[in-house]
């Protein structure tokens, strides 16, 4: 009786087999399983493309990354090889709350983003301008020095949200910590044509020059269609139809440059304990 039932269950399986390779092309049972067996295949080459070409895709944003911070900086040109000029500047990794640098994280693997999210490594934030929700206790900064070892320019990571998006970018400082040499975004998604105008070379173009602070120490850089009482030195024109992009800058970089982000650390900088 086993073995009966047993060929009685196999012969049931090919007639099953059978049944369904005899039956029209354009049946239902057919048609979904070529539909679920195409949507599998399909799923199966997106993901194995995906894991393959991750390491390819993360090489070309730390490219990126790296670009904008040699831009900003005033020493990138077309044709630049990015690997060799960016060995010329110096990353740390700072602490936030003594204006001092940390030997606890390498600055080439410290993810920021990740600390961020920590709440080891990062604070919710009560009075928050810039719109960033939880700010990380360390920032990656770069420091580039002159042939005689001293600094030349201070490359500090900023970001804050726009209009319609978090924008992230570098502001780069001369040695005395005070004077602008330049801003620069690497990601938004802020409008084209209005926003995004914070792309434009004739814009960032402004933020050359300026200062951050008055002889008081008071922080006086301001984004705006109307120069601040204390003059133009510490005035950028805000963007013409962007005026919640321009003011989201003006927040993230009022918040970056003052006591909740870089104060300590330039201070430090100014009294030559960097």
């Amino acid at each position: 009786m086993p073995e009966e039932n047993g060929q009685l269950d196999k012969g049931r399986q090919k007639g099953f087999v059978r049944r369904f390779l005899d039956m029209p092309p354009d049946s239902v049972p057919k048609t979904l399983f070529v539909a679920v067996t195409l949507c599998l295949v399909a799923s199966m080459i997106v993901s194995a493309t995906a894991v393959s070409l991750r390491p390819i895709q993360e090489e070309n944003k730390l490219r990126d990354k790296r670009i904008n911070i040699l831009q900003v900086a005033g020493v990138y040109e077309p044709g630049t090889n990015v690997r060799e000029a960016f060995e010329a500047f110096e990353p740390h990794v700072l602490d936030l709350t003594t204006g001092k640098f940390t030997a606890d994280f390498d600055p080439t693997t410290f993810d920021e983003l990740a600390a961020a999210g920590d709440p080891e490594l990062s604070r919710a934030l009560t009075d928050d301008p810039a719109g960033i929700g939880r700010q990380s206790n360390f920032k990656t900064i770069y420091l580039l020095r002159k042939d005689d070892g001293s600094i030349d320019k201070v490359i500090l990571p900023v970001h804050g949200y726009g209009l319609w998006s978090t924008l992230y970018g570098f502001v780069a400082l001369e040695s005395n910590g005070n004077d602008i040499f330049g801003l620069q975004f690497y990601q938004h998604a802020e409008t084209p044509g209005l926003g995004a105008e914070v792309d434009n070379p004739r814009w960032k173009a402004l933020w050359s020059g300026k200062k951050l602070r008055d002889d008081n120490g008071d922080l006086q850089i301001t984004v705006d269609k109307v120069p601040p009482p204390a003059g133009i030195e510490y005035h950028v024109d805000a963007i013409a139809g962007a005026t919640l992009t321009s003011r989201g800058v003006d927040n993230l970089v009022k918040f970056w440059m003052g006591e909740e982000g870089y104060a300590t650390f330039l201070a430090n900088l100014q009294a030559g304990e960097i």
